[in-house]
């Protein structure tokens, strides 16, 4: 980890919101993650990533009840939440930003940033405020049908729904799948800002190395069990990681 990450994040595991330990989940009788482990302190940035097929977006779907629990445990912020359902967890302070399908795009972004915060009796205006500073094209936009925004559009989108309720951890599956590569460190950097503000962030990311580069630590799953977990930077720097994993 980095000095300035070091400045900004400074925890330990002993702060955790998050803690799966020996996790078995999958998809009716298929198996897919095995004995996973894996920590979020409050106020972190942990990034998930290893090769395709490895578990990773069954281990944030696992968390966000989205898959078939068959072992181990799952809690946050020191409650059992293993084999609750999406609709519990979220009262509980998760949010969770799919890969696919995360927008309504037949409403407007207003629209959809209100279903963000369906459980609650009234939609708080400060914090649709609070999303469009982190996305000021949003505001701009605000009355436009989300389907007829761009890719990277939709996924602000996306992220601001998710943050209506304004929650202790925000898991992202794959922000930067599918955006014009001048947008992916744009994407980033509000992510950054997010968590520099408090929001502890869970995220799976194709975008390995600058994921790594940017985040406190890392896990890197493989064929559904843990293969290695260190600092973002030690990650990096591991010979073995770059070669098998991060491609040189």
């Amino acid at each position: 980890m980095s000095a300035e990450q070091e400045d900004r994040h400074p925890v330990t595991l002993s702060d955790g919101i998050l803690e799966v330990r020996d996790l078995d989940a999958g998809y009716g009788d298929l198996q897919i993650l095995e004995d996973v482990d894996l920590d979020v302190a409050d106020g972190e940035y942990v990034t998930i990533v290893g090769p395709n097929g490895a578990g990773k977006s069954t281990l944030m779907k696992s968390v966000f009840g989205l898959t078939n629990y068959m072992g181990g445990s799952i809690e946050f912020d020191g409650k059992d939440i293993a084999g609750n359902k999406p609709d519990e967890i979220i009262h509980e302070g998760l949010g969770y930003v799919p890969q696919n399908d995360n927008i309504f795009g037949t409403l407007t972004v207003r629209e959809n940033l209100e279903m963000g915060a369906y459980i609650l009796d009234e939609v708080p205006e400060s914090r649709i405020e609070e999303v469009y500073d982190y996305f000021p094209i949003l505001e701009e936009r605000q009355g436009q049908k989300v389907g007829s925004m761009s890719g990277g559009q939709q996924q602000m989108v996306a992220m601001g729904r998710a943050l209506m309720l304004d929650p202790d951890l925000l898991m992202l599956d794959e922000p930067s799948a599918g955006l014009a590569p001048d947008l992916v460190d744009e994407m980033f950097d509000r992510i950054d800002r997010i968590n520099d503000d408090g929001t502890a962030v869970l995220m799976v990311e194709q975008n390995a190395k600058e994921a790594l580069r940017r985040c406190d630590r890392g896990y890197v799953l493989v064929q559904g069990q843990n293969r290695y977990m260190d600092a973002g930077d030690a990650l990096l720097d591991d010979e073995q990681v770059r070669q098998d994993f991060l491609g040189g």
